[in-house]
C-alpha cells in the first residue's frame, strides 16, 4: 500500500471508529496503537511526566490523547502523593514554539497589512541597531537566524525590564557577519518582538490578541496565564538548574562573559504557569518574542489550520496565501521564515518537501506535512521529572522521530490492523 493509500486507510476509518480523547483505551487505527505504545512506554520509563498528542488530517481529527501526568513532582523533586493527571486541555509552556505561534505570525499580519517589509533594516524601527555594525540587519535577517547577533545569554545579569534588555542586546557586538550563516538566536527574536511592538504601537501580547488570536477565536493562548486566571496548566522545571549551570560552567553550552555570583534571583520553586525561560521572565516579565506563549493542542492545530487552508479561518481571509507561500518558502540555509524545515532539526526523516514545524525546549514540538495535508502536535512537560545524571533533560529526539515514522510508515493493511 502506498503512503497516499495509507492515509486515505487511516482517514475513513477514523470518520467511522472516531478518536479517542480519552485516558483509558488507544484508538486502534492504523499505527495509532504504535505510536500510543512509544508514547506511554516514554511515561512509563520517567522520561517524561506525561504529554498530549494531536494527529490531524485534513477535517478528521485521526487522534487526540493525553498521557501521564501534568504535574508529577515538586521542588526537591519530591513525587506528589497525588499527581495530577494529564489531559487534553491542558496548557503547556511552548517554550521556543513562541518564535512560530507568536512573533512569526505577528510579523506575518503586519507585512500582509503593509506595514513592514522583510527587506526593511532592523534600524528603521530600533535606535540602537543603528550602530554601523548592525545596520545591514534586515527583518527577514532575524526570522532566519542570519543577523549576526549572539545565540544566548543571560540578559537578566544587565537587564530587569525589556527597555533595559533592548539596551543591552543593542550594544552587544555581532558574533558573526551579518546574512554569512545561520545562527539561531534568541536574541534575533527578542528583537523582532520590540519591532511589532514599535510598529503596532502596543505591547506584544496585546497585538497579538487584539490582532490575531482574537480573530481566531483563541482563549487559552496567552502569555503570562496565571494573571488571566488559568489554572489547568503542565508544570515544568524546579527552578531553572539547567540555565544555571550554563552560567556557571563554561563547558555546559555556551560561554558567558558574566561574573556568575553578580545576580542571584533564581526561581526556587516548581514552575507552572510561569514562562521557563529565564530570558522572558527576569528579563522581560514574561512576553518575548522568543519564548513565553503557553497553549492548548487544540488551539495550535487552529493556527496550523490557517497555514494549511491559504491563510482562511472560517471562510474570512486572516493572511494571505502570497504572504504564506513567502514564509513557507526554504532559504538558502535550507528553512522558511521563523519556520524550520530542516528535518533533521524538527526529528521529521521521511517526511515529503515542504514539511515545516518547530520545536521548543520545555518538550513541545510541531510538524506539519502540507502534502498530506497532515499535523502532528506533540506536548510534553519533560522538565518536571528533572535533570538526568548528565545535567540535562531528556532527549526528545529519538521519540519524536519514532513518532513521525510511525505516522508515514506504509505497509499492507493486515499489518496496520490492531488487534484490541
Amino acid at each position: 500500500m502506498n503512503k497516499r493509500s495509507f492515509f486515505s486507510f487511516i482517514l475513513v476509518i477514523a470518520v467511522f471508529a472516531g478518536c479517542s480523547q480519552e485516558q483509558e483505551s488507544p484508538t486502534k487505527v492504523g499505527n495509532i496503537a504504535s505510536i500510543d505504545s512509544l508514547i506511554q512506554d516514554a511515561v512509563d520509563k520517567e522520561h517524561i511526566p506525561g504529554a498530549v498528542i494531536r494527529l490531524q488530517q485534513g477535517d478528521s481529527v485521526l487522534h487526540f490523547k493525553a498521557y501521564g501526568f501534568a504535574q508529577k513532582y515538586r521542588y526537591g523533586m519530591e513525587e506528589l502523593k497525588n499527581p495530577e493527571p494529564m489531559q487534553v486541555e491542558h496548557l503547556f509552556d511552548l517554550a521556543s514554539l513562541t518564535k512560530v505561534f507568536a512573533t512569526t505570525f505577528g510579523i506575518m499580519v503586519l507585512n500582509d497589512r503593509g506595514q513592514l517589509s522583510l527587506n526593511d533594516p532592523v534600524s528603521d524601527y530600533l535606535e540602537g541597531f543603528k550602530r554601523e555594525s548592525r545596520q545591514e540587519i534586515t527583518i527577514r535577517h532575524l526570522l532566519t537566524h542570519s543577523s549576526g547577533l549572539p545565540q544566548w545569554f543571560p540578559l537578566y545579569y544587565l537587564a530587569s525590564n525589556k527597555e533595559e534588555r533592548l539596551e543591552a542586546i543593542s550594544g552587544m557586538p555581532l558574533e558573526w557577519k551579518v546574512g554569512k550563516g545561520r545562527h539561531y538566536s534568541d536574541l534575533g527574536f527578542m528583537i523582532l518582538g520590540d519591532v511589532i511592538e514599535r510598529v503596532s504601537g502596543q505591547t506584544l501580547d496585546e497585538f497579538l490578541q487584539q490582532e490575531f488570536y482574537g480573530m481566531l477565536n483563541l482563549s487559552k493562548t496567552v502569555f503570562n496565564p496565571l494573571d488571566k486566571g488559568f489554572s489547568k496548566i503542565a508544570a515544568t522545571s524546579h527552578g531553572n538548574p539547567f540555565e544555571k549551570r550554563m552560567v556557571y560552567d563554561d563547558d555546559f553550552g555556551y560561554r558567558v562573559d558574566v561574573d556568575p555570583e553578580s545576580w542571584d534571583g533564581w526561581r526556587e520553586y516548581t514552575l507552572k504557569g510561569e514562562v521557563n525561560d529565564g530570558n522572558s521572565w527576569y528579563a522581560n516579565g514574561g512576553v518575548a518574542g522568543h519564548a513565553g506563549l503557553f497553549s492548548t493542542a487544540e488551539e495550535l492545530q487552529v493556527m496550523i489550520n490557517l497555514l494549511l487552508h491559504e491563510g482562511r479561518h472560517r471562510g474570512e481571509q486572516v493572511i494571505s496565501k502570497a504572504v504564506i507561500d513567502t514564509f513557507l518558502t526554504k532559504d538558502r540555509f535550507g528553512n522558511g521564515l521563523g519556520w524550520a524545515m530542516d528535518k533533521g532539526f524538527i526529528a521529521a526523516e521521511g517526511t515529503p518537501e515542504g514539511t515545516f514545524g518547530h520545536t521548543g525546549f520545555t518538550g513541545t514540538n510541531v510538524v506539519v506535512i502540507p502534502e498530506e495535508n497532515l499535523s502532528i502536535i506533540f506536548l510534553t512537560n519533560r522538565q518536571n521529572s528533572g535533570l538526568q545524571k548528565n545535567g540535562t533533560y531528556f532527549n526528545l529526539k529519538t521519540l519524536r522521530q519514532q513518532i513521525i515514522t510511525a505516522v508515514m510508515n506504509s505497509t499492507d493493511s493486515t499489518k496496520m490492523r490492531n488487534d484490541d
